[in-house]
């Protein structure tokens, strides 16, 4: 009797219709092997944990989109109420003080909710889900901010050991997300729902007219997806410890990107919870260890977007070429020859991405200490010169730093903190994005025996070896005097504000208000955030101007937002005394120029010297001074020329 080895024809060509038929997991496997040949770290128990810590989140909140994509729908949303549901939480808990296991359920309630809404709108509104999913991101990420006022808002402790792990080696959201994905697969596959599903997104005139009760069941499926956001959610405040307003920004993007990676089709009809898992873990590996590999984070993200883009390629040609499916004859061998030319184009490809990766990875001949950097975001001028500064000096010092950027998201910084933490940095300098997100990911390198420096912001509930940081407090408060001189102290001003939630904004803002309030006669008439960001400065500014009339003087938070301030009072042919804060080199060009009035110098450039010069004392276990203040001061048009 022939063995079904010998019926299917051999070995491989059964490994060759495998591979076709689960492209996802075959690519996730190429990475694997890539990663494995490129870094010495990736492949140990440790990196593979943190590499299921970093997927949570995703899968968790793409297990829920699968269901919307599997009916022909999408969602938006879900990184909003994500961030949303875990407000809720901790507001509910640790500011109402309500009970732990009544704020649970009521934030999945809140979840449930924001899903019902999108469900009915979709449904029974006849509002396009792209439209009704769009318009509950923003109003998600708005109630977020308001219930919260823009700041972090601390876990109880019962709901932060969701973030940590069983036996010291088990994470709890790795549980957590198998837990979910048994979940999504046993309603896709066991109950009428799941079955509903698949019709409504094959074709939804047939299974109206098959009897499915179409709109009930996309309130249903919209639910769903709501409910796995709130779960996701709560697994990142967990992570961070505090529910942070801004959370999951742009996470819906990546939910998408993995349920499609996973072979579902946008169209609708196709999809799985194990081909959701498969894509959400193929861009945690890929972020993983590119992070590992040091290559830069504007890299990282063109690596990514073709991987992406590749992955949806190949899974559209299996299936175009109808699968791996048998037959005989001459029809047969072509297909065997399509996909055999697939097989070798994907070869091909993954030859190009491994030598692009070698390409793009810093060589370094460097013995020294190897120094970890965490940037809370290099999309600011600040913060490149002090990641400039701080190389300048790890380059004198002969020392190797690895230079990283978080993007302004808390959950993305401490999956760079357990990469620096997996390859056994000799010191690590984080800048947080949140000083209270940053607490836990640095009490891991606490348990590691690896010492931190804090730049420019403070970490809390964990030990750093230093703070090296400017008093942002004390800046604001001497931009409130300059004001106040310039103004003659009397007159109408407007505080734009940066992006809700962060110490920086906070604090500045604190201490703005503070020296501020020493001078009645000038009243604060309007204040507005701006994200740091000078394109919304410049809107912002405008409608102010719109809204509140003449104004004798505009405090901006940073230096960006007051070049976008200046702008818009140029385009109206107004004049107001302008001051910002950085102390960067366009906004010192601006001072110099009359742009404009003053700017806070913080002396970035030498704030990030200072803390590699201090990392490196404290690898080599020197002791170090509790705070180092590097000095911030008042550049007007009469000093400039000593910052310029």
């Amino acid at each position: 009797m022939a063995t079904d080895t010998e019926k299917t024809g051999g070995v491989w060509p059964a490994l060759r219709r495998f591979l076709l038929e689960n492209g996802a997991l075959t690519a996730l496997a190429v990475l694997v092997v890539v990663m494995s040949l490129l870094s010495g770290d990736f492949l140990t128990a440790q990196n593979l944990l943190n590499v299921g810590v970093q997927a949570a989140v995703i899968a968790v909140l793409a297990f829920g989109v699968t269901f919307v994509i599997i009916a022909g729908g999408i969602d938006l949303s879900v990184g909003s109420v994500a961030a949303l549901s875990a407000t809720v939480l901790a507001f509910l808990a640790t500011v109402e003080g309500v009970p732990v296991w009544l704020a649970l359920p009521l934030a999945a309630a809140t979840g449930t909710a924001c899903g019902l809404v999108n469900g009915a709108l979709i449904a029974y509104g006849k509002l396009p889900p792209f439209i009704a999913t769009l318009a509950m991101l923003s109003v998600g990420r708005g109630l977020s901010l308001v219930i919260s006022e823009g700041s972090p808002i601390a876990l109880p402790d019962s709901v932060a050991a969701l973030g940590g792990s069983i036996g010291g080696w088990l994470p709890v959201p790795v549980l957590i997300m198998v837990v979910m994905g048994l979940v999504t697969a046993v309603i896709l596959r066991r109950t009428f729902t799941g079955r509903a599903m698949y019709a409504i997104g094959g074709n939804e005139e047939a299974a109206r007219l098959s009897g499915i009760r179409v709109k009930r069941q996309k309130l249903g499926i919209y639910a769903l997806s709501g409910l796995f956001a709130a779960v996701a959610g709560v697994i990142l405040a967990s992570r961070l410890a505090s529910a942070q307003p801004q959370a999951a920004q742009g996470y819906e993007l990546d939910a998408i990107a993995a349920v499609v990676i996973g072979g579902a089709s946008l169209a609708g009809g196709v999809g799985t919870a194990f081909g959701t898992l498969i894509g959400a873990l193929i861009l945690a590996v890929l972020r993983n260890g590119l992070n590992l590999l040091s290559v830069s984070a504007f890299w990282q993200q063109v690596v990514i977007g073709v991987v992406i883009a590749l992955a949806v390629l190949f899974d559209t040609l299996r299936r175009r070429s109808g699968g791996a499916g048998g037959g005989t004859g001459a029809g047969a061998s072509v297909s065997r020859g399509r996909r055999g030319i697939q097989l070798a184009i994907a070869a091909a490809v993954t030859a190009v991405v491994v030598g692009a990766l070698s390409f793009l990875v810093p060589n370094s001949s460097s013995d020294g200490p190897r120094v970890g950097m965490s940037v809370s975001t290099l999309n600011n001028p600040f913060f490149i010169q002090m990641r400039d500064g701080a190389q300048a000096e790890a380059d004198e010092a002969g020392v190797n730093l690895v230079v990283t950027d978080a993007q302004d998201d808390a959950s993305q910084q401490a999956d760079q903190i357990q990469n620096f933490i997996s390859t056994g940095v000799d010191a690590m300098v984080v800048n947080p994005v949140d000083s209270d997100a940053a607490g836990p990911p640095v009490g891991g390198a606490n348990n590691a025996d690896i010492p931190v420096i804090a730049a420019d912001r403070g970490v809390t509930d964990a030990e750093v070896a230093t703070l090296v940081a400017s008093d942002n407090v004390e800046g604001g408060r001497l931009a409130a005097q300059a004001m106040a001189e310039a103004l003659g102290e009397e007159g109408r001003i407007v505080v734009l504000q940066g992006t809700p939630g962060t110490s920086a904004s906070r604090e500045r803002g604190a201490g703005f208000e503070e020296g501020i309030a020493e001078f009645p006669d000038i009243e604060v008439v309007a204040e507005q955030t701006a994200d740091f960001d000078r394109s919304k400065g410049l809107d912002v500014m405008t409608n102010m101007l719109q809204g509140n009339g003449d104004i004798d003087g505009v405090f901006a938070e940073n230096d960006e937002m007051a070049l976008g301030a200046a702008a818009a009072l140029s385009s109206r042919g107004e004049e107001a005394v302008v001051i910002g804060f950085d102390g960067t080199p366009e906004g010192l060009e601006a001072v110099a120029d009359g742009v404009l009035h003053a700017s806070i110098a913080q002396q970035p450039a030498e704030l990030g010297r200072t803390a590699v010069r201090n990392a490196i004392a404290a690898a080599n276990g020197e002791a170090l001074e509790e705070t180092v203040m590097v000095p911030v001061e008042v550049v007007t048009e009469e000093n400039v020329e000593d910052f310029s």
